[in-house]
């Protein structure tokens, strides 16, 4: 999708930095199993050359993804909305390059070239999206993708838009979509989805409920 009509949308992101900011490490705490996201980010390392680079979009506190990715002697850059994840994700993994910014920064241009990953990993931070941003969000990780390259993304399987959510003490906005339809937007933005795994996950903190995890393995088309 290119970004004609992205800029008529409004992009309202109050409340979900400083949601992240206040949280801190307390996140990998409320989610301390995360075999799934360490599965997806081991296909990257497994498929992608050494000293490529990858994005890891909404990065967090860098744990696990960057440390993996980084581990394995890829060129990692972190992105994220939130300057307190940020810096805890700079003391976590200090060999990889972390960039505060917002994906709808992507959308329209931003820091970063075109064509110049040859991975992304994008973990649950599509889900913090409006449904109407999300197809631009994709469009924006194909653009940064050389062809042929690797997008490893995973979602909350829910049928819920822009909805409040109480989250480790404070609210978030949270979008989803049913798996047929997940794969539907994803096919729709250019990607070849070759694999697909999920995850029944009950988080440790009782103030946030079980959920389905989507991973999609894709490639971009």
């Amino acid at each position: 999708m290119g970004t004609g009509g992205y800029e008529h949308l409004e992009r309202d992101r109050t409340g979900q930095a400083e949601a992240f900011d206040a949280i801190g490490d307390r996140y990998d705490e409320a989610f301390p199993h995360k075999e799934g996201q360490i599965e997806a980010g081991g296909w990257l390392t497994a498929s992608l050359p050494k000293g490529a680079r990858v994005l890891d979009l909404g990065c967090g506190t860098g744990m696990p993804t960057a440390r993996q990715l980084t581990d394995a002697g890829l060129h990692v850059t972190g992105i994220d909305l939130s300057p307190g994840m940020l810096a805890l994700a700079r003391r976590n993994v200090p060999d990889a390059e972390f960039v505060r910014g917002d994906i709808g920064d992507l959308v329209t241009g931003g820091p970063l070239a075109p064509g110049s990953f040859g991975g992304v990993a994008a973990f649950f931070t599509l889900l913090m999206l409006p449904r109407a941003e999300i197809p631009y969000a994709l469009g924006a990780i194909h653009r940064l993708l050389e062809p042929g390259g690797l997008l490893a993304l995973s979602m909350v399987e829910a049928d819920v838009d822009d909805m409040q959510i109480p989250f480790l003490g404070h609210t978030i906005r949270v979008s989803g979509y049913l798996r047929d339809e997940l794969h539907h937007v994803v096919t729709d933005a250019g990607f070849e989805v070759i694999k697909e795994e999920s995850y029944a996950y009950a988080p440790a903190s009782s103030d946030v409920p079980p959920e389905l995890q989507l991973f999609l393995y894709c490639r971009r088309a």
